[in-house]
């Protein structure tokens, strides 16, 4: 692959097909699999993005028409694509599995998009490939919608992820605990190369192959880095602090990822991988969604901590590469490890001060951010809910704003809040707080109750509707949204969603 920088699109979509490159084919055979999948019986459409297509330069008039949604479902492709099931590796819940791969995932192509950035398309739960160990390769449809409308919402976020193109139904029936309708994902990314990709080739002692993975991911990704003596530990570095960005925006939206297994983490810093996720509601670090999680690994506290250990094994892999001495390799390792602390701190605590409205810096803001956070736990204070009052709190009388009645004990924020009000009279007389505040607080998040609700209305009842409403509400999630109050509210007691599942 060239490190140059592709052309940009034209400014027209071509009419037709998309035209798709595939440089991950053209790597080694042991790379990936070539996989000409199953088709499936009676495939429609559900939902088009058609602002990620524009932007990919794909004409949705295709993608609407019967040869657009054939290629979809993964019945037939269009010239210049080659479908193929990326190899990798990865440890799950901290046991290491030496091959995984995409075993219900086919990556079709590569689209130069309009900034002149190559990324990923590929349908997730289009058949079983080599690497399907024994399972169907399929989606139920419930896991498509949600990796749908949580992908999407995380984009308007301003979060770096993956993105939804498509969504269709197949018209077949797929098996986990009950009989469910089938459904394909159409998903973007920069690339799916991850941690677990590097794995692959270092269980199986192939230095050559990690090697040849680690130029290719630099040339697309970090194409400044190509051809430079020490690129290699240049090359962690940068995975290091985009992993230490992403994680600390997680934070900052109470976003639960839910499986940060190594084979769950892309090289390129975005978010991958939607199963059991969700967002908090009440504030508790220790929340955990994930029916599979049973003792808490990947907790929204111990998210930093789990990267951290993701990127330890990125680094093993890369050892040989980094320097012929061991010795001298883990200590350039080890040193580029502990530089994701400081990169995370200084993320997350900047943006938990633009959550409180400061645009400055003092040295005790962090005891006073940790001291609001402890008093939502105790309080059963609303995460999403609370910050975004702020904003009116700051104007408001004390004892009178909003954010006090979202606690258990509102004299616990009047506390607080006496604090604050002081902290912000050190501000420039240019800040605006309440601008500062609006811009950094979601109001509309996707609630683990209203995706269930969307879910449960598409696969019993065929209505698609609270799907699409819930998407338009939480693709705009900074805005007022007068006629949607109702999507703000944490879940009543007998609407709370404990538990989320993956899709396989």
């Amino acid at each position: 692959m060239s490190s140059a920088s592709p052309a940009r699109l034209p400014d027209d979509v071509q009419p037709g097909p998309p035209q798709f490159e595939n440089s991950y084919a053209a790597l080694p055979e042991q790379f990936h699999s070539r996989t000409h999948p199953e088709p499936v019986s009676a495939p429609r459409l559900i939902k088009v993005n058609e602002a990620l297509a524009q932007d990919l330069g794909i004409d949705t008039d295709f993608l609407r028409s019967a040869d657009g949604v054939a290629m979809l479902a993964g019945n037939r492709f269009p010239a210049g694509a080659q479908p193929i099931a990326l190899a990798y590796a990865g440890h799950q819940f901290a046991s290491f599995v030496p091959q995984l791969g995409d075993g219900r995932a086919l990556l079709i192509g590569e689209l130069i998009d309009r900034s002149g950035t190559r990324r990923d398309v590929q349908l997730k739960g289009s058949g079983p490939t080599a690497f399907s160990r024994r399972g169907d390769g399929r989606a139920a449809l419930g896991p498509v919608l949600r990796e749908y409308i949580v992908s999407e919402a995380m984009a308007a976020l301003g979060i770096p992820t993956t993105r939804s193109l498509a969504a269709v139904l197949t018209g077949d029936t797929v098996y986990r605990e009950t009989a469910l309708p089938g459904g394909v994902l159409t998903r973007v990314a920069a690339s799916h190369i991850r941690i677990g990709t590097f794995q692959f080739f270092a269980a199986r002692g192939d230095v050559e192959g990690v090697k040849t993975l680690a130029d290719y991911a630099i040339d697309r990704h970090y194409p400044e880095l190509t051809g430079q003596e020490g690129r290699y530990l240049a090359f962690l570095d940068q995975v290091i602090a985009r992993q230490a960005r992403l994680v600390a925006r997680w934070m900052l939206v109470g976003f639960i990822h839910g499986v940060m297994n190594t084979d769950n983490m892309s090289i390129s810093g975005e978010t991958i991988d939607y199963g059991p996720c969700a967002f908090m509601d009440a504030y508790h670090a220790n929340t955990v969604f994930s029916s599979i999680d049973q003792f808490g690994r990947y907790a929204y506290a111990n998210q930093p901590g789990i990267a951290v250990w993701n990127l330890a094994r990125l680094a093993e892999t890369l050892l040989p590469l980094l320097d012929a001495d061991t010795d001298e390799a883990v200590a350039r390792a080890t040193a580029a490890l502990q530089r994701f602390q400081t990169e995370y701190e200084s993320a997350f605590h900047a943006g938990l001060r633009r959550k409180i409205g400061l645009s400055t810096a003092e040295g005790d803001d962090v005891a006073l951010l940790s001291d609001l956070l402890d008093s939502m736990s105790r309080n059963e204070a609303d995460f999403t809910l609370t910050f975004r009052a702020l904003a009116n709190e700051a104007v408001s009388l004390p004892g009178e704003g909003p954010a006090r009645q979202l606690f258990a004990d509102p004299s616990a924020f009047d506390a607080w809040a006496e604090r604050w009000r002081a902290r912000l009279a050190h501000e420039p007389e240019t800040a605006d707080p309440g601008q500062i505040m609006r811009a950094s607080n979601p109001k509309y998040i996707p609630r683990n109750h209203r995706v269930e609700q969307a879910i449960q209305a598409a696969v019993e009842r065929s209505d698609f509707g609270p799907f699409e409403e819930l998407l338009t509400v939480v693709t705009r999630p900074f805005d007022e949204q007068p006629d949607r109050e109702d999507y703000t509210l944490a879940p009543q007691e007998d609407e709370r969603v404990l538990r989320t599942f993956c899709g396989t």
